[in-house]
């Protein structure tokens, strides 16, 4: 979780009482992010019965990744996060800011991906990437299939790294491992449908 956790560091207060979720929630079907299309698919949030450190209620499914915040939290369901429930409670982020709004991202976009987003858990620490003045949608770790596919070029770009040799690229490739290290994240852009990658390692 990197800088922002040594940064918000922790508290040994209590979190409080639950908040109270609001009337007229929809719990049939989980909610709809708009920069994280499919956390099921990515393992931001899972199935698990834990309850809410936010509403203190079971709903089946919990996020259990990143959030920087004073308290320990250790659950929070998909519906407190999404409506910003979570991040009020406890004056939380699920992401890092910094990247888009080095990007000049707007402040309201931001809000909607550090306050009612899913994060994910990096190694160093995430980056969510932009474009077209938007934030990109997360599609998670690339599949070995994908990993195959991708140019040299590509690779040089998720690692930020110019100088990477045919050699170098040719072992990431054959070694990578999706959830291993280096992982290699995909992005979506909402706008012109390009595809982005970002590296990150131990």
């Amino acid at each position: 979780m990197g800088f922002l956790r040594k940064l918000f560091g922790k508290r040994d207060e209590a979190k409080g009482p639950p908040a109270e979720p609001p009337p007229g929630r929809d719990y049939t079907s989980l909610p709809v992010f708009k920069y994280h299309p499919d956390p099921i698919s990515t393992g931001a949030i899972k199935k698990d019965d834990a309850s809410c450190d936010c509403c203190g209620q079971s709903h089946g499914y919990a996020y259990k990744s990143s959030v920087y915040c004073h308290d320990e939290v250790d659950a929070l369901c998909p519906w407190c996060i999404a409506d910003g429930s979570a991040a009020a409670k406890f004056n939380a982020i699920f992401s890092d800011s910094h990247p888009l709004s080095e990007n000049g991202i707007s402040k309201e976009i931001i809000e909607e991906v550090t306050t009612k987003t899913p994060g994910f858990d990096s190694w160093q620490q995430e980056v969510w990437l932009s474009c077209c003045d938007d934030a990109c949608e997360f599609h998670g770790d690339v599949s070995k299939a994908e990993m195959k596919a991708m140019t040299k070029e590509q690779i040089q770009k998720a690692f930020e790294d110019d100088g990477l040799g045919d050699e170098i690229v040719g072992r990431i490739k054959e070694g990578y491992e999706p959830g291993g290290s280096p992982a290699i994240y995909k992005w979506r852009c909402k706008h012109c449908g390009d595809i982005k990658h970002y590296a990150d390692f131990t």
